[in-house]
């Protein structure tokens, strides 16, 4: 059953008050509500999109954490980005199937599910929202793109201060920073390891040379930033500016 403009309204409410979105319109709000086909709940560990798989469906994160990955023939699995409250997945499927990644939990998640049958009439009939789509992909691949250049470029000092500033500051965006400026990761060393092309003991032993700088402590899987100038530094990172986006 559809459920109404009100419902919806009221499952994107606590994103559409975050500064990081744009505002919604209440004829975007309504076509949202015809949209949506409901909602799903994913736990640790469970696949939200499987690789070589194809899925109905698109999703926009309401709550909790995933992340996107490849994998090859041996197991080896890069992680490719992290996706957080507010990002909407899926597109990619939209022109090549079946599905070229995998997108699997961190947390518990929560999503709101969109049939990707009805692409076609959102892209004739909602402009603004079809510019919406763009956008979304095009930060997507401005993501990767800085995922690219750590992997390729960046020293692994470099990397590892680069990944942690760069979750900070998308959380800090998303809203789930916690008191003190402290951020709980919900991922292992090995993910993050893994998102860096580092062997674990390598990452270790870099994090451990990075703790000494005082710019940031990392333990227990919370993170704070203590010294936001030298963090920069430390990543060869450029001054970040926030862009409000779109929510769907």
């Amino acid at each position: 059953m559809v459920e109404t403009s009100r419902q919806v309204e009221c499952h994107l409410c606590p994103l559409r008050k975050r500064p990081l979105f744009q505002a919604v319109t209440d004829a975007e709000l309504d076509f949202i509500a015809g949209f949506k086909m409901g909602e799903l709940h994913c736990r640790p560990g469970g696949a939200i999109y499987l690789e070589g798989a194809t899925s109905p469906h698109l999703f926009t994160i309401l709550s909790g954490w995933a992340f996107r990955y490849k994998s090859l023939p041996d197991g080896r699995r890069q992680i490719l980005n992290y996706v957080l409250p507010g990002d909407f997945i899926g597109l990619q499927a939209t022109l090549a199937h079946p599905m070229e990644h995998g997108i699997e939990a961190l947390t518990d998640v929560r999503l709101c599910t969109f049939s990707r049958d009805r692409l076609d009439e959102l892209f004739r009939h909602h402009p603004s929202l079809a510019r919406s789509l763009t956008w979304l992909a095009a930060r997507e691949e401005r993501l990767l793109d800085e995922q690219l250049l750590a992997i390729g470029q960046r020293k692994s000092s470099e990397r590892i201060a680069f990944l942690l500033w760069r979750l900070m500051r998308r959380a800090r965006d998303s809203g789930l920073i916690g008191e003190q400026g402290t951020l709980l990761l919900p991922m292992t060393q090995q993910h993050l390891s893994d998102t860096l092309g580092m062997s674990l003991v390598n990452f270790n032993k870099t994090l451990q040379r990075l703790r000494k700088t005082k710019a940031f402590t990392f333990a227990d899987r919370r993170l704070t930033i203590l010294d936001e100038t030298a963090m920069v530094k430390l990543a060869a990172a450029e001054k970040y500016v926030t862009d409000k986006r779109p929510l769907i």
